[in-house]
């Protein structure tokens, strides 16, 4: 039986410094088809790095992320303590749907 997949954006924090892409890839596929990693690095006046954290987008079955996330969620992982959550829908993305659904709206009110 095929479960169902969805695409899921997953917000993933406490990051250790020496984290590579390939790390969460092979960390993350162990429950599902992983299709992008995005890692984002903060870094202090000095410009050392101070906070790592990444975006990873997942195609998963609902019993996947949830096994994913208790496996993985507050383990301590090469230097890092891992923080999961799903992440928050992005502003740009936000602003875009309101301005296709404005649009939409346009159309159909010059349509009656």
């Amino acid at each position: 039986m095929k479960m169902n997949r969805e695409m899921k954006h997953l917000y993933v924090g406490g990051l250790g410094q020496e984290i590579s892409e390939t790390d969460l890839q092979n960390q993350f596929s162990r429950f599902a088809e992983v299709s992008d990693v995005d890692i984002i690095t903060g870094k202090d006046d000095q410009g050392n790095p101070r906070k790592i954290f990444a975006y990873i987008n997942i195609s998963v079955a609902e019993a996947d992320l949830k096994k994913c996330m208790s496996v993985l969620n507050q383990t301590k992982w090469k230097g890092g303590a891992l923080q999961i959550q799903l992440a928050k829908e992005s502003f740009l993305h936000r602003l875009t749907t309101c301005v296709w659904i404005v649009g939409r709206n346009i159309k159909m009110q010059k349509g009656k």
